[in-house]
C-alpha cells in the first residue's frame, strides 16, 4: 500500500486509488492517470484488505478497483468502502467480457466498469462525466 502526497494537488483534481495485485497494471493505469487531465493518484494498493484501509485514510474521489485478488476480492472491497465512505466511487477494472461479469459485482455499489485493455483518458473522462446523468441504473461501461 502506498499512499502518496503531492504539494502541488490541484483543489479540483479528481483524486483516484488504483487497486490491483498486478504491479504491471498499476503501473499501466498510473500512466493513464497522468495523462488525463483533472484526474490525480493519490495512493495504490496491492488488495483489498489495503483499498479498504487506504480509501478510509486518503478519502480519494474514484477508485479504480480490479475484481480478482487474493483475500478479499474487488467486490467484497468495494462494498466495505462504499459502507465507510460512501461518496467515493467505485469503478471496477477487470478482463472480463461484460457478460461474464461476476453477479454479485453489479449488487456490489460500483459505479462503472471497465475492461483494462480499454482504459484509457478517453474512457476514464468519459464514464466520470457520465456518472452525473439521470436514470442512470446499473454499471456504466465505456
Amino acid at each position: 500500500m502506498e499512499q502518496l502526497s503531492s504539494p502541488e494537488a490541484s483543489p479540483n483534481a479528481v483524486t483516484v486509488v488504483v487497486v490491483d495485485d498486478s504491479a504491471p497494471f498499476r503501473l499501466a493505469a498510473k500512466m493513464v492517470l497522468r495523462r488525463t487531465a483533472g484526474f490525480e493518484l493519490v495512493g495504490e494498493a496491492s488488495s483489498g484488505e489495503e483499498a479498504v484501509e487506504l480509501v478510509g485514510a486518503v478519502h480519494p474521489a474514484l477508485v479504480l478497483m480490479d475484481i480478482n485478488m487474493p483475500g478479499i476480492n474487488g467486490i467484497e472491497a468495494t462494498r466495505r468502502i462504499l459502507a465507510g465512505s460512501p461518496d467515493t466511487v467505485v469503478f471496477l477494472c477487470s478482463t472480463y467480457r461484460l457478460d461474464d461479469l461476476p453477479p454479485d459485482a453489479v449488487a456490489s455499489g460500483a459505479r462503472a466498469y471497465v475492461n483494462k485493455e480499454e482504459l484509457g483518458p478517453a474512457v476514464l473522462l468519459g464514464l466520470w462525466e457520465r456518472l452525473g446523468e439521470d436514470g442512470t441504473q446499473g454499471l456504466l461501461t465505456a
